[in-house]
């Protein structure tokens, strides 16, 4: 079995610092090599990951200033890999952003595509034009608002041996994510006042969202009681998630899975977070952390944190390692080689 998977040309494989698709891509793309998959990754120029790479784009090219230009660039890039991919005989088609689905038309090679995004009505209608095509959601929730015939969950999973358990916390709540006002910032900013526990914020600041940073995260910024990292990579994210006593998530939005709430419970760090989507299928209560409705019911949990770090380490092991991920995708992979129906949803959860 021969797979050609094409990331985005935006950010490089794996990402050096912000990067959820690219992160995912880079967990799936050697996992597979491990298990002795023939693969072509097509990125950018700047990927690093260890296995069989091309690329149009050199260079990484984050963030992306115009939708426009953007959705020009992606599908370029996207055609250009599908054509390369059909002279070298693949198998099938692995593609991470919408605009390539529509060469799914002009060739008879099976595609897979991974959703990675929220559910937006107009790209939902778009997809239904499809249906030979074999959708991958990352969580039930996601799949549930998709009208597609062929589509099977598979959650995200990392490989545990980059994150370092850590059993011993230290006296701080940390924030890890865009900073935006669907992500809620401003929403860790009230939780660890009135808990009275600091807290570290890191995460990217998007041109988009400078006005949200100026007015409602940095005038709360002391550099003491509420920090601003910046934006960290692997071995700081480690440092910021391993030695926190719980990590934030108090969403505003229906969020499709959430990397950062694998990474942190890799490190033995509970999440303490709002519903949204797909959180409560990911953190499951007491197991993972805590899921309330408000931010004022999560001080109260932050003032009292009874999972062990040993309990959350445990469950991310079982239900969101990278094996698990990929053995999920091999067996769609191998489904839709042969043409057969798509397998039920790979489910990571607790009973």
């Amino acid at each position: 079995m021969k797979i050609a998977i094409v990331a985005p040309p935006f950010i490089s494989v794996p990402p050096k610092r912000y990067g959820g698709t690219e992160l995912f891509i880079a967990e799936l793309a050697a996992g597979l090599a491990r298990k002795g998959v023939d693969l072509t990754l097509y990125t950018n120029g700047e990927s690093t990951l260890p296995v069989p790479t091309k690329w149009l784009y050199e260079e990484d090219d984050w963030p992306i200033v115009g939708e426009a230009e953007a959705n020009l660039k992606a599908l370029n890039h996207s055609a250009w890999s599908v054509e390369d991919a059909m002279r070298d005989g693949v198998d099938i088609i692995h593609l991470n952003n919408a605009p390539g689905l529509s060469l799914a038309r002009f060739t008879d090679i099976p595609f897979v595509y991974t959703v990675h995004h929220a559910y937006e009505e107009t790209l939902g209608s778009y997809y239904t034009h499809f249906p030979e095509v074999t959708f991958a959601t990352i969580s039930n929730f996601q799949k549930n608002k998709l009208k597609v015939p062929r589509v099977k969950t598979v959650h995200h999973g990392i490989d545990l041996t980059n994150y370092q358990f850590q059993e011993t916390k230290e006296p701080y709540l940390c924030f890890l994510g865009r900073l935006a006002p669907q992500k809620g910032t401003h929403l860790a900013i009230q939780i660890a006042k009135e808990s009275g526990i600091p807290l570290k914020i890191a995460g990217e600041i998007q041109p988009l969202y400078r006005p949200y940073w100026e007015q409602q995260i940095k005038p709360h910024v002391d550099g003491k009681f509420i920090e601003y990292v910046g934006e960290v990579g692997l071995e700081e994210k480690n440092v910021l998630l391993g030695n926190a006593m719980a990590m934030l998530f108090p969403i505003l939005w229906d969020e499709p899975f959430g990397l950062v709430l694998v990474e942190s419970m890799a490190c033995g760090t509970p999440v303490l977070a709002m519903p949204g989507g797909s959180v409560q299928e990911i953190v499951k209560e007491g197991y993972g952390g805590r899921v309330r409705k408000t931010a004022k019911e999560l001080v109260v949990c932050a003032k009292n944190i009874d999972i062990t770090p040993a309990t959350v380490r445990a469950y991310v092991e079982e239900f969101f390692s990278a094996e698990r991920m990929v053995e999920g995708y091999i067996e769609l992979y191998s489904a839709v080689v042969r043409n057969t129906e798509i397998p039920p949803a790979t489910i990571s959860q607790v009973a």
